[in-house]
């Protein structure tokens, strides 16, 4: 198991990844057409999906890699450089923009696009898989999964008071929100990175 600030860390990653905050216009766009009725159904099954999308991670998703014959290291590395690309859209304010929202079916819209690839996407399970991979005590699967269920909650948390959100956050509040995530982001893609050229090339650390 590692130590507290290391789950810290990861769940404040985590979070800056599927982005709860930033995730409201999206959800707003994508639900236009919904009654209240229906935008809480979506809502709801929008948290299940990640959630169990980001359990898969953590269960199987070390499984996935051996299958495929992909090292951790490496996966560190392209997991890492994902989280960058996203750290600095995100910066740029890039990051949560739907395509194709009219073509979305109220039954999908929570899988597609809002679970795959905005939420949990593969920037959030890369996190999910490199972080499982340095215990293999339960105690240390359970911490992740408490992390998870956090940041599940902390999207259901948004998402109830979207009405709330709609009235009294502006665009620039949400920008701003979205940059200091992104600048976290940045620094925790950076130390995946190192971690992962440090694995793959050992002799760069004597």
């Amino acid at each position: 198991m590692l130590e507290i600030t290391e789950y810290t860390k990861f769940l404040i990653g985590l979070l800056a990844i599927v982005d709860p905050l930033g995730a409201i216009p999206v959800f707003i766009a994508l639900t236009v057409h919904q009654n209240k009725e229906q935008r809480l159904k979506t809502a709801r099954l929008t948290v299940v999906s990640v959630f169990f999308a980001l359990m898969v991670a953590l269960l199987f998703g070390e499984w996935i890699l051996w299958a495929f014959g992909i090292s951790v290291d490496a996966f560190r590395c392209a997991g890492g450089v994902i989280l960058l690309l996203m750290g600095l859209g995100m910066l740029q304010s890039r990051g949560l923009t739907p395509a194709d929202i009219e073509a979305a079916q109220d039954e999908t819209i929570a899988l597609v696009p809002l679970t795959m690839p905005l939420l949990a996407g593969p920037g959030a399970m890369s996190a999910v898989i490199v972080y499982a991979h340095q215990s293999n005590s339960i105690t240390h699967y359970l911490s992740i999964t408490l992390c998870i269920l956090v940041v599940s909650a902390a999207l259901m948390l948004c998402f109830k008071f979207l009405p709330w959100f709609s009235e009294h956050l502006s665009k620039r509040s949400i920008v701003m929100s979205t940059r200091v995530m992104g600048l976290l982001l940045v620094a925790i893609a950076v130390e995946f990175i190192a971690g992962g050229i440090k694995g793959l090339f050992p002799q760069l650390g004597s």
